[in-house]
């Protein structure tokens, strides 16, 4: 089993301590924060250890979880990866892009392994229907959430829409060719509503709309595709895939039969994937650990992490 300490026990990082402690492929070794009160509470309360410095727990763990406020991704990472430590990165994966480039030439140097933690990569919903798109192109996304403090440090585009520009990098073959986007500032004093237009090299068009002020919460994205539709819902974990196909000769009298212009008559007819519940933060975990296991790239790298945040900036820049 794999050492594991956890670096930062705020909201989320209570919850990786908690599934590290549960996981099989690793050992916990404890936990750091620099909230030195509430930390000792923790540890007293759930038997977490707790160390009481940063470089006293990177020495004792093989990974190093860090789940931090994003301006102190790079200092810590940089110390863990120097130390010979793979690690998980909460998203984005740093503050600036050189930052990102840095910590991966770094992993590169120390001969060690890192994983963004772009979580919707492991929602059921995405998994079941991630073999259905190929070649997308047109993506629509919406990820709305209810007004919540916690995060409005940074745009909602770092703080929401980060999910869906990586989903989408991951399903879309091509490199971006131009973006256009606007946002606005409510609440706070960076963008809570934003919306990204991007354009792809092959033609694809994925619209993106966030915001961390709306009424509802809501996670859906629509895959569009030649001779089909692709509907994903990561909040409720959903999928719902529409092909179309050419029309038999003679059709049922329950088919759906759609006829263009031309005079071409299509099938219509509808797949619900099967989707097996999970657990999308300890798969995360647990798939880097396999990835360390077995020498294999991890499903989200560093390199991909820095591509999703390249992408990020560059809709913040032309707000």
């Amino acid at each position: 089993m794999l050492k594991i300490g956890v670096l930062g026990a705020g909201h989320l990082g209570k919850i990786h301590l908690k599934l590290a402690q549960q996981s099989e492929k690793y050992e916990l070794v404890g936990f750091y924060d620099p909230d030195k009160e509430a930390a000792q509470e923790l540890s007293q309360k759930l038997q977490y250890p707790y160390f009481e410095s940063i470089e006293a727990l990177i020495e004792a763990a093989d990974v190093v979880d860090i789940v931090t406020p994003t301006l102190s991704h790079f200092d810590v990472a940089e110390k863990a990866i120097k130390r010979g430590k793979h690690v998980f990165i909460e998203k984005p994966i740093t503050n600036t892009l050189e930052e990102a480039e840095a910590l991966i030439k770094l992993s590169q140097e120390h001969q060690v392994m890192g994983q963004v933690g772009h979580v919707e990569r492991f929602n059921p919903a995405f998994i079941a229907a991630r073999n259905a798109i190929d070649n997308p192109m047109f993506i629509e996304t919406h990820r709305l959430a209810e007004f919540n403090p916690r995060g409005t440090d940074v745009p909602v585009v770092l703080d929401l829409m980060i999910h869906d520009i990586d989903i989408i990098l991951s399903v879309v073959p091509s490199e971006v060719k131009e973006i256009h986007a606007s946002g606005i500032a409510v609440i706070s004093s960076s963008p809570d509503i934003a919306n990204a237009r991007i354009v792809f090299e092959n033609g694809c068009v994925a619209n993106l709309t966030a915001s961390r002020i709306s009424m509802k919460n809501m996670r859906k994205s629509r895959f569009f595709q030649k001779d089909a539709y692709i509907s994903v819902d990561f909040l409720e974990k959903t999928t719902e895939v529409v092909k179309m196909k050419d029309a038999p000769e003679q059709s049922g009298a329950f088919d759906m039969i759609l006829q263009n212009a031309e005079g071409e008559k299509k099938q219509i007819y509808f797949e619900n994937p099967n989707i097996s519940p999970n657990n999308a933060i300890l798969d995360e975990l647990e798939s880097f650990a396999l990835s360390i296991e077995n020498q294999t790239t991890p499903v989200v790298s560093l390199s991909q992490g820095a591509k999703a945040l390249e992408i990020a900036q560059k809709i913040i820049q032309s707000f």
